[in-house]
């Protein structure tokens, strides 16, 4: 994985639109800037790694910020979703939010077998509330590793009754199995909100209107 240097941040932070249509699938209509917060270890990386490679790792440590693209083809667009993995250690969470400015979304993610991961999950979405109004980003619980059901902490319900409380999507994911991983990203590209964030598309130079 690409890993994006703190001093670049400023010049990406802002989500740009590029000019495209829904049947042009090599060019995007849209860019959504998707970032994924979280405490360590909770699979944060391996659900990028296994949304855009299709693959799974066990151990994926990030040092401060790591950096992924895919295409998300709808049926009235095509996204490319620029997915911004932070790390989880704590030693990096003061420069997390310049990770998170200009985002379109938010994967809030927690181990589904670790209360303590659900309410580091909790305190990230007060640090969103802090930055964006609600109509300003679409964010997501996710309760990952279903693959360790045995070993759970978290029930279902826990989950999708403080997600309702706080209006935010909600989704059980397992990136070592494959469950709900396209989905979760579906989810968020489809969102209404991310979409009117970005719904003016740039036309190339000397283009008419």
């Amino acid at each position: 994985m690409e890993l994006v240097p703190l001093q670049d941040t400023e010049q990406r932070a802002t989500p740009e639109v590029m000019a495209g249509t829904s049947l042009d699938r090599t060019h995007p209509t849209y860019i959504y800037k998707v970032v994924l917060l979280g405490s360590t270890s909770v699979g944060k990386s391996s659900l990028a790694y296994r949304y855009v490679k299709n693959d799974f790792k066990e151990s994926l440590p990030t040092m401060g910020c790591a950096f992924l693209t895919q295409t998300l083809c709808l049926e009235a667009a095509t996204v490319r979703l620029e997915i911004w993995d932070t790390a989880g250690q704590e030693k990096y969470h003061s420069v997390c939010h310049l990770y998170y400015r200009g985002a379109h979304a938010a994967l809030l993610v927690y181990d589904i077998t670790s209360k303590v991961s659900a309410k580091v999950a909790k305190l990230w979405l007060q640090e969103l509330e802090k930055e964006f109004l609600h109509d300003e980003i679409v964010i997501a619980l996710v309760g990952n590793k279903t693959d360790l059901m045995a070993e759970r902490e978290v029930t279902t319900e826990e989950g999708e009754e403080f997600a309702k409380s706080k209006n935010l999507l909600y989704m059980e994911t397992s990136a070592k199995s494959n469950y709900h991983v396209s989905e979760v990203f579906t989810a968020v590209g489809k969102s209404p909100t991310a979409n009117a964030r970005a719904s003016t598309v740039r036309k190339p130079p000397g283009e008419a209107s």
